[in-house]
Formats: structure tokens, C-alpha cells, sequence
């Protein structure tokens, strides 16, 4: 499996997601969104270097893990590596939610040019989209930063043609 840039790993975590889940923190993001609460990970070039086999070692260390989480910096910009971990995850039962500074009609527009970040949407179950935008914040969201994201089923979405959003609780 291809190495990945972090910026760290949560072993255990309630915020990320539903349910208790692993946060893979990626490094480098493209967006600089303002009041961002990891600005740490947008240096392309810090974090450190991470073999995904011993992320899958750590994850299968714990049963009580639900899914896990890919979030930033932005998993997009590393959408291979991450689409080659998903892949394990799921054979492990598990769930994969995606956080991203792009929205999912962005990301669709573009596999032309990108065709790999198809792989990670498609390993991708739930995904949370949008830049965060700090006018918009709000503490009453559940697994949010600010009211313009969504939560997305990607597998509904996929088969639709168009975003379709996770009605009701995220649970």
C-alpha cells in the first residue's frame, strides 16, 4: 500500500462521526479556510510520513470501533493511498466517513482531470463536504463545523447522479 502524510491518529474518537471511530489526520490541505481548527495541517511538506499497515494494526487491536474517520488537511489531495486503506477497512466490517474542503459536486467535476479521487469517494460511505466558513459556525451541528456542510450518503449519491444528504440523526 502506498504511504501516507499525516498529521496524526486518534485512536478512539466520538466527534468525528458516529459512533466510536479511528480520526486519520491527513497532512496538506489546499484550502486555508479561515478559523480552521487544524490550520497545523495545511503545510504539504510537515506531518510525517505513515505506513498504512500499521494504522491497520493499531485499528485491529480495537473491537470497539464502529468506523473510521479521514480528516484533515484534505483526504482528497491523497485520494489513492486512502482509497487503498478504505478497501481494508471495509473487509474488516468497518465504516469509512470523509471530511473535505471540496463539495461533492466538486469532487465529481473533477475526476476529468483527478480520476483518482474517484477511488476514495466511491470507499467512501459518508462524507462531510464543504469548506468550513467561520460566519457560518455553529456548535448545535452534529459532526460539523458550519451550517454550509452536508452530510452525504456517497452510495445513494453515487446512484442518483446528485448529492443526496443523510436525513435525520447521523447515527
Amino acid at each position: 500500500m502506498k504511504e501516507l502524510r499525516l498529521a496524526g491518529v486518534i485512536r478512539e474518537s466520538i466527534v468525528d462521526g458516529p459512533g466510536m471511530r479511528m480520526t486519520i489526520f491527513t497532512q496538506g490541505c489546499p484550502h486555508n479556510c479561515e478559523g480552521c481548527h487544524n490550520p497545523q495541517t495545511h503545510d504539504f511538506n510537515g506531518g510525517y510520513i505513515s505506513h498504512p499497515e500499521n494504522i491497520l494494526k493499531e485499528l485491529d487491536k480495537d473491537k470497539l470501533l464502529r468506523g473510521v474517520t479521514f480528516s484533515g488537511g484534505e483526504p482528497f489531495m491523497q485520494p489513492e493511498a486512502l482509497a487503498e486503506l478504505a478497501l481494508e477497512i471495509h473487509k474488516r466490517g468497518l465504516d469509512i466517513v470523509t471530511y473535505t474542503g471540496f463539495t461533492f459536486e466538486q469532487l465529481i467535476d473533477s475526476f476529468d482531470k483527478h480520476p483518482e479521487r474517484r477511488l476514495l469517494l466511491e470507499q467512501t460511505d459518508y462524507l462531510i463536504d464543504g469548506k468550513f466558513v467561520l460566519s457560518l459556525r455553529s456548535l448545535e451541528l452534529h459532526f460539523r463545523g458550519s451550517s454550509n456542510q452536508r452530510i452525504i450518503d456517497v452510495k445513494k449519491s453515487l446512484e442518483e447522479g446528485r448529492a443526496v444528504e443523510v436525513e435525520g440523526d447521523f447515527k
